[in-house]
């Protein structure tokens, strides 16, 4: 049984190795996506060819070496193309950690966190039009931990499931010449697209105040009820004051909010009077006076912005993450959505925050330090202007 095997890194070249253990099965090619792969290292020390990928995207007919019977496909996203799957007599078969059709596309592991499976599978595909939709050869499923992410789930359970069912599958081939070949339900179909990770900069040139006002800073808390935001609006306006920033919102029945009000500093104290004169309508008032601080030097706001299965210790660890890198959070926004990717899936959290990150920080460093929350937690993350 000739075999050749299409893939990359960690998972490629473990299914080299256990398929080299199959009896009667031999690799006749290796194709991957570079050189330095630890695929295609792992091919050249056991004195396989490989063959390099001019389109990373793409699998051509002259990469499937002559002879071979079914061709493999191992944490491959290039599309094997319709001469590479002619040239084996089995046609080519990949790996999908899902119960297929449920949760088709790059980021099925993760999909299935988002979505609050209780249980997860793998499946052994046939390669064909349209990406995850061929026929099944092979499947399994295991029950998703209480505490799993993406990370745990995949090595606990998902990636042994899947050098077990490719090695079943190239065996049962080796024997009966021939390949499972299951039809896929489409009414049980589910996408799971790529969670994008993406990490932007913009400075922004209006943060640095050089107005001569003075800023009060207002916080306003009471029962929620209409007229409350025009109360401070028609005060702000009496004395001249601008209103720079704020934020407000309903908790629990509650109205809060903070509002930056930059006012004449001849204007300031009967404004901060005018503004105290509220509490006898039933809020409370506190207001800070500030006569202009000095902008701080050596910082770039940016913007950031996450998105993730609500669960316990993300602004924890996102807040830790900052601090160690100096890092000073301006505004904070959160909130707690309903997913839109099935109807049990879980709810989502969202957190929005403009922070203060010094120039000693690159913004790859800090790149790192989010992806690496991202890949734990199984969040978007953005970050911008």
């Amino acid at each position: 049984m000739k075999v050749a095997l299409v893939g990359s890194r960690f998972f490629g070249a473990s299914v080299l190795e256990a398929l080299r253990q199959v009896q009667g099965v031999d690799i006749s090619c290796v194709v991957t996506i570079a050189a330095d792969d630890r695929l295609a290292l792992a091919a050249q020390k056991a004195g396989i060819p490989v063959h390099i990928l001019a389109n990373p995207k793409m699998v051509p007919g002259e990469a499937i070496a002559a002879g071979t019977d079914v061709i493999i496909a191992a944490h491959t996203h290039a599309r094997i193309s319709d001469e590479a799957l002619a040239r084996s007599r089995l046609g080519g078969v990949g790996y999908h950690p899902s119960l297929l059709p449920r949760h088709r596309g790059i980021a099925a592991v993760e999909w299935t966190i988002l979505s609050g499976d209780p249980i997860a599978g793998g499946s052994v595909y046939h390669l064909a039009d349209g990406w995850d939709k061929g026929g099944i050869a092979a499947q399994d499923w295991c029950f998703v931990a209480k505490n799993d992410d993406a990370r745990s789930l995949w090595e606990r359970a998902l990636a042994p499931m899947g050098l077990k069912l490719l090695c079943a599958v190239v065996a049962h081939a080796r024997d009966s010449g021939e390949l499972p070949d299951l039809q896929q339900d489409e009414s049980f179909a589910t996408k799971a697209p790529m969670i994008r990770r993406s990490l932007k900069l913009t400075e922004d040139p209006a943060h640095a105040t050089t107005s001569n006002n003075t800023a009060l800073v207002v916080t306003v808390m009471g029962a929620d009820r209409p007229g409350i935001v025009s109360l401070l609006s028609d005060r702000a306006h009496r004395f001249g004051a601008s209103w720079a920033d704020s934020r407000m919102a309903r908790l629990a029945g509650e109205f809060a909010g903070m509002v930056q009000l930059d006012v004449p500093p001849e204007n300031a104290d009967a404004l901060i009077t005018a503004l105290k004169d509220l509490e006898s309508t039933g809020l409370r008032v506190v207001i800070t006076k500030s006569e202009g601080r000095a902008a701080a030097t050596g910082l770039r706001l940016m913007t950031l912005e996450l998105v993730g299965g609500d669960r316990a210790g993300i602004v924890s660890k996102l807040t830790a993450i900052l601090t160690n890198r100096n890092i000073s959070i301006e505004h904070l926004h959160t909130e707690v959505v309903n997913a839109q990717t099935s109807a049990d899936s879980k709810p989502m959290f969202k957190v929005r925050a403009e922070v203060l990150v010094p120039q000693a920080v690159s913004t790859e460093a800090l790149k790192l330090d989010l992806d690496a929350l991202a890949h734990e937690m199984t969040l978007d993350i953005a970050l911008g202007g």
